[in-house]
């Protein structure tokens, strides 16, 4: 009884914690902004992030993220949440039950009539393994989770594309060499970006890569990834703070082999990114436009495949931490927009594809 009272005294404390933080953060109302919420209100955990975001069906949303007590404990689980159009968002609900192991960076990607849940299970990303569950009913009901052969991760953070030959592309990454207290500086840290290709609707994938930045071996994780108007594909990637930029690469041959990784003009302050490729040809990229910091998120937009950006516009600034977002464009031309808001909550944005700079 009195662990009941301490639980909901808990909850009541989250609820209003996140209410008066709420006033100090600034949600930007650009007139291509046509909404701004939470997707939920109260929850059974303290702590979200890494969320995605998808269309089963033309009008349904699903989003899905990881909370637990905090990243990394063995209670983190991986929570969905649906909205129904005129709706508001489902109460979450959980997907994993993997009580002595954490999970981590839930990949929602739709494929036809199949909605596809890609994950990571371990005690750290160093260890983890990828995961994965589908749906052919929205997001209702799921298949048992099935396990990738060691060395498979599939994708990591940002959802994979389908190529205009029907095949899959994933953008994965490995991060090696170090424990929570090894040198910052040292010279065994590594982290590496690969590609993981299906020809056959992720029946069987094929790794590719590496991609790498040869200057720095600490340098770069979670691609996102589009194809060009031309039939490349390109790669933007988060880096470490050894770099500080968003790092590229390109493919000419699907995802097979790629382009050695540089960094562009964009900032990054080593954290998630991910990208859209509109109906019209524009690209959108949500992003933290800071080179230390996630308190201010941004979206830039592109009319020539990634080459060159309009000036950054501000989605949310204010004290915490505004990351990890996830991108789509809906069936009806609206942009759905996805991220964390200051590890207790997942934002959602929904932007007017008409209104956008550039």
């Amino acid at each position: 009884m009195l662990a009941n009272f301490i639980g909901l005294l808990g909850i009541g404390v989250l609820v209003v914690a996140s209410a008066a933080a709420a006033q100090a953060s600034k949600p930007m109302k650009s007139d291509f902004v046509l909404t701004q919420e939470f997707i939920y209100s109260e929850a059974p955990f303290p702590s979200a992030h890494a969320s995605t975001i998808v269309e089963p069906r033309p009008g349904l949303l699903l989003a899905a993220w990881f909370g637990g007590t905090n990243e990394g404990n063995d209670d983190v689980e991986i929570w969905s949440s649906r909205k129904q159009p005129g709706q508001p968002w489902s109460q979450p609900s959980r997907l994993t039950e993997t009580p002595d192991i954490p999970v981590w960076n839930p990949v929602l990607f739709q494929d036809g009539d199949r909605t596809w849940l890609f994950y990571k299970v371990g005690p750290s990303p160093r260890e983890w393994v990828g995961a994965w569950r589908t749906s052919d009913d929205g997001g209702e009901t799921w298949s048992d989770a099935a396990y990738l052969p060691a060395g498979l991760l599939g994708p990591i953070r940002a959802k994979p594309i389908r190529l205009s030959n029907g095949s899959w592309l994933a953008g994965t990454s490995v991060e090696a060499g170090y424990r929570w207290d090894s040198p910052a500086d040292a010279p065994y840290r590594i982290w590496t970006c690969w590609a993981e290709r299906s020809s056959d609707k992720g029946k069987n994938w094929t790794r590719h890569g590496p991609i790498a930045l040869p200057s720095e071996a600490f340098g770069v994780i979670q691609p996102t990834l589009w194809e060009t108007s031309t039939g490349e594909v390109r790669m933007f990637m988060r880096s470490t703070e050894r770099v500080g930029r968003i790092v590229s690469s390109t493919s000419k041959d699907g995802g097979r082999t790629w382009s050695p990784a540089e960094p562009t003009g964009l900032p990054n302050p080593n954290a998630g990114i991910d990208a859209a490729k509109l109906r019209d040809g524009r690209l959108v990229l949500i992003y933290n436009h800071t080179v230390q910091g996630r308190d201010v998120i941004h979206l830039a937009v592109s009319l020539d495949d990634g080459d060159t950006w309009t000036e950054p516009h501000v989605l949310e600034e204010g004290q915490g931490e505004f990351s990890y977002p996830a991108v789509i464009q809906s069936e009806d031309g609206l942009i759905h927009v996805t991220y964390t808001w200051r590890r207790t909550h997942i934002r959602h944005t929904v932007l007017d594809h008409s209104r956008l700079p550039g």
